[in-house]
């Protein structure tokens, strides 16, 4: 099976979705190189992070991290590209599982329930699925901690937020989510989780629907975020 599966690859390699390389055998998904060069924040090492910070005054979050800078051209914005518009789950899954991995000895694996920040399901019906969901896949095996994809809804669909001020990204997204389930988030941390974050403003809007329910808390993961952050 080993032979078949060398000469497989030898024929038709498998490429690192961020450098394009051609992987090796114990390499998924991204080369050994780019998995060590990946730009990682450290965030989860200190409440007092630049993500964190996006939140203060408000809305109150328990924890906030970002696992990676995210850069426009370069190797790495491959990887969101692919989990976003090219049906790579297996992306969102791996780095997922990546960025609990990091989170394991921190405050964020204290939490108790794993949510995606949600599409509208126009959105959702047209790219067929949410890439906020492989991620709580990722996070829920390395972490150790359930997650669940309809108990945060948005009910109105919103233009994008590309390209916005902070101010017109709070406001395109201001009051859109809801809860679906508070039974299953009644006194529970939540860890809301996102591909990328800039101003926060989906995040915050989000997080406030879910502290509408009686004794939750709120902590908040990215996977990656924007320079425009710092």
């Amino acid at each position: 099976m080993t032979l078949m599966h060398d000469l497989f690859n030898l024929l038709l390699p498998e490429l690192c979705l961020a450098c394009g390389t051609p992987l090796i055998r114990g390499e998924t998904l991204i080369c050994l190189k780019c998995h060590c060069e990946l730009p990682r924040t450290r965030f989860d090492s200190y409440r007092d992070n630049p993500v964190a910070r996006l939140f203060w005054g408000r809305v109150p979050i328990e924890n906030a991290g970002s696992y990676f800078r995210y850069y426009r051209g370069s190797r790495y914005q491959a990887l969101i590209h692919a989990l976003k518009y090219r049906e790579r789950k297996d992306i969102g899954r791996e780095l997922g599982r990546l960025m609990g991995m990091a989170l394991r000895d921190s405050a964020f694996a204290g939490t108790d329930l794993i949510i995606p920040v949600p599409l509208h399901r126009s959105k959702k019906m047209k790219r067929g699925y949410n890439q906020c969901d492989p991620i709580c896949e990722g996070l829920s095996l390395s972490l150790g901690i359930p997650w669940h994809a309809d108990v945060l809804i948005k009910t109105m669909r919103s233009s994008s937020q590309t390209d916005k001020s902070r101010f017109r990204r709070w406001m395109n997204v201001e009051g859109i989510f809801r809860v679906t389930r508070p039974d299953l988030l009644k006194g529970k941390h939540i860890l809301l989780a996102d591909d990328v974050v800039t101003t926060g403003s989906t995040l915050e809007s989000c997080a406030n629907s879910i502290l509408e329910v009686p004794g939750t808390r709120v902590s908040i993961a990215t996977l990656a975020v924007s320079p425009k952050t710092f």
